[in-house]
């Protein structure tokens, strides 16, 4: 069969959908500065979909240092990887002042998340060691165990007797290996709004030999009394191994970072193939990171305004009955039961007659009969933001009872 034949013949699960979804489920432009309120098909929506928590994309500090930065320095400095040609004195700063800040000896900057973290278990791990993973971890993690040659095993999520059960397969297993164990999980489950139990796990080290790497990419920020994350929230930051997050939520920005012993991040720096054979962040990402950290530490009326808005949002959705679920974060997820079709037809009403802009997720990644709507409050929203979604979803809700969207759909959809 020819390449393209057979992608054509299989679109994939999400890919067979797309004549129907794209440009307005999927591929949406949200048009105008990043905010709580932008256009969307021409129309203003308040917006829960950007994972902007501390509002620091629009902050006019921020701002200010983004565009200076980029004028100074352009898009291209430095050029090469970090290894040859790509270091820089502000790369380094930005490193020691992330090590600083979660309570780690040395910092790797990476230039994305998702390939990060990815090339970051390629490097720790060999075809001897085991890794132990929760089920529900990102799709980042999930594909960088999957580039690891030897066996891994998987736990319930947050389920710390399966994981005990997995550790002690895996004790055994590296006993005939001769290798090692590395245990993945995450300080903020990214769908759910669950923290991971990161306490729990931490206690399994009184009985057995492991190293713990913890994605926080949705706690960095956000958790703990300072905002250094999970960790910090649980009072383990200590007994975390590994220390990954992203500067694309809390910072507002792009790529990532892993924190760690200051051998363990030598180790990776000349081992992670992602930043070997990878061009060094720009320059003005670099400044940009560096006065993002800046305003994290020393304005923490951002996450305190932040928590403001999620209390009230979360306390509003609970109050009138809807269930969150085990959140214990900033993720709101709303759980609805319904078919595809009227999840798909519930939310272009949310759209198109409410003005609420939220992201939808179905079957296979929730249950079959079950929708979930995921909001992601952010410092920026407003109170009457929260009024405003609070009755919308009241609305859509009964409608969705009784039976509105089972018939057709609410409104013509503006596909492009």
């Amino acid at each position: 069969m020819d390449l393209f034949e057979k992608l054509l013949t299989d679109r994939g699960p999400l890919g067979k959908h797309a004549r129907l979804m794209h440009n307005y489920f999927t591929f949406p432009k949200l048009q105008g500065e990043i905010g709580p309120r932008m256009m969307f098909h021409g129309k203003e929506r308040i917006v829960w979909s950007l994972n902007d928590y501390l509002g620091l994309a629009n902050h006019p500090e921020v701002r200010k240092v983004d565009a200076q930065s980029s004028a100074d320095w352009g898009l291209a400095y430095p050029m090469g990887s970090r290894m040859m040609s790509g270091n820089s004195v502000e790369h380094e700063q930005l490193e020691q002042e992330l090590s600083e800040f979660v309570g780690k000896e040395a910092t790797f900057l990476l230039n994305y998340g998702y390939q990060g973290i990815m090339s970051a278990i390629d490097a720790l791990v060999d075809r001897r060691d085991v890794i132990v993973y929760d089920a529900e971890s990102h799709a980042c993690i999930v594909d960088g165990v999957r580039l690891h040659q030897g066996k891994r095993f998987v736990f319930k999520h947050n389920d710390i007797e399966n994981c005990e059960r997995q550790l002690r397969r895996a004790s055994e297993l590296v006993k005939e290996t001769g290798g090692a164990i590395l245990v993945i999980t995450e300080g903020v489950f990214g769908m759910g709004g669950d923290q991971g139990k990161l306490r729990e796990i931490a206690a399994l080290k009184e009985r057995y030999n492991f190293r713990l790497l913890v994605d926080d990419a949705h706690g960095f920020g956000t958790m703990g009394k300072t905002g250094a994350g999970t960790g910090e929230e649980q009072g383990v930051q200590e007994d975390i191994d590994i220390y990954f997050s992203t500067f694309a939520k809390s910072m507002a920005s792009i790529g990532a970072f892993i924190s760690s012993d200051k051998q363990v991040i030598e180790y990776l720096q000349y081992n992670m193939r992602s930043q070997i054979f990878a061009k060094s962040l720009p320059m003005p990402i670099v400044i940009g990171n560096l006065k993002r950290l800046e305003l994290l530490r020393s304005q923490p009326q951002l996450k305190a305004n932040l928590w403001k808005n999620v209390r009230m949002l979360q306390d509003g959705l609970r109050e009138r009955g809807f269930d969150l679920g085990g959140t214990n974060s900033c993720v709101t997820p709303v759980y609805l039961t319904g078919t595809i079709p009227e999840a798909s037809k519930l939310i272009i009403d949310m759209r198109e007659s409410y003005a609420i802009f939220c992201s939808a997720v179905m079957y296979p990644v929730i249950p079959k009969g079950q929708m979930l709507l995921r909001l992601i409050p952010t410092a920026a929203h407003t109170e009457r933001d929260i009024r405003e979604t609070l009755d919308a979803f009241s609305t859509v809700s009964k409608k969705l009872r009784d039976g509105e969207y089972a018939t057709e759909l609410p409104v013509n959809v503006p596909m492009a």
